[in-house]
């Protein structure tokens, strides 16, 4: 476990489908998501303006954000994702692998479709 676990939170509102689904969320619906991007590490910046730091906010905010306005806020995953089936898992997924590709030092992300349905990822 590592000594040191940093939390960001992202919202977005988007709309989906999921075609295979057996019940009403085959339909085009949309949520206000929010999202958890969780950074982890054992060692803190020794050096320059980030001293004492394990990953600027800011930094993670940055990449964030980058996708957030790319892909997910105001859109139908289904078309902006490449996903087929953009269910709350495959989002979470989504989105790590795309904040890994920036380089940080991912744990986890967290989706949170509505207040009680809520999906980690954690590989």
């Amino acid at each position: 476990m590592a000594a040191y676990t940093l939390k960001k939170r992202f919202t977005f509102e988007a709309a989906h489908y999921l075609p295979h689904h057996d019940g009403k969320c085959r339909r085009l619906h949309g949520h206000s998501w929010v999202g958890w991007v969780e950074v982890e590490g054992d060692t803190l910046q020794t050096e320059g303006p980030k001293t004492g730091m394990l990953v600027d906010f800011g930094d993670i905010s940055m990449a964030v954000e980058l996708i957030v306005d790319r892909y997910l806020d105001h859109y139908c995953l289904n078309e902006s994702l490449p996903l087929e089936s953009p269910t709350t898992e495959e989002v979470a997924r989504w989105v790590y692998r795309c904040l890994g590709e920036q380089g940080l030092p991912l744990a986890a992300v967290t989706i949170e479709e509505t207040c009680t349905s809520v999906c980690t990822y954690r590989p």
